[in-house]
């Protein structure tokens, strides 16, 4: 990230003084190189736009704060960049954890069945992804999201752009296909 620290200074400058220009500068100078980051830190193209288009208005609020003798313009954006993205994962993982219901007690000698032969385990699986594969793409999808992701049904209807009840209905059918498929059972 070799860059020509004097164009850095005059951008610092620029947006100390409040220039508009100086942020479309620092933009075009580290927009490209933030966004990437925040794509493989997050792994989520929108989300990456979201937090670029946050960080910038932090570097335009908090220009003041840099400090030429501390380290360079470039450096101190990719610092907040990376702060950024760290604290959107970990409130991501904390939204997620909120979300994780407590198992409430049980009779030990249902969790305590543990099968004789590691087969089963491996026919588990492949009834599992036998019955994955028999879901339409919607439902696919919607389960992947959910359990994958950890969003809530609403979050999903967001991202897919889909009314809440079609979202809720293709959850309610992908589970019920997978239930029936695993257990043999038709519900």
């Amino acid at each position: 990230m070799q860059k020509d620290t004097s164009a850095d200074g005059a951008i610092a400058d620029r947006l100390r003084g409040r220039d508009p220009e100086g942020l479309a500068m620092a933009y075009d100078r580290y927009g490209q190189m933030v966004y990437s980051l925040f794509v493989r830190v997050t792994r989520n193209e929108g989300v990456a736009e979201d937090l670029v288009q946050e960080l910038f208005l932090r570097v335009w609020n908090r220009a003041r704060d840099f400090d030429v003798a501390k380290g360079t313009f470039g450096v101190w954006i990719l610092s907040i960049a990376r702060n950024m993205a760290i604290d959107h994962m970990r409130s991501a993982q904390a939204r997620f954890q909120s979300r994780i219901r407590t198992i409430e007690p049980t009779d030990q000698l249902a969790f305590s069945y543990k099968p004789k032969e590691a087969e089963s385990a491996i026919d588990s699986a492949r009834a599992v992804k036998k019955a994955f594969s028999s879901l339409n793409p919607n439902q696919k999808k919607v389960l992947e999201l959910a359990y994958f992701e950890g969003f809530s049904q609403s979050e999903i209807a967001a991202q897919l752009q889909e009314p809440l009840g079609t979202v809720k209905s293709w959850m309610r059918s992908a589970i019920g296909k997978m239930r029936s498929a695993i257990t043999g059972v038709e519900e």
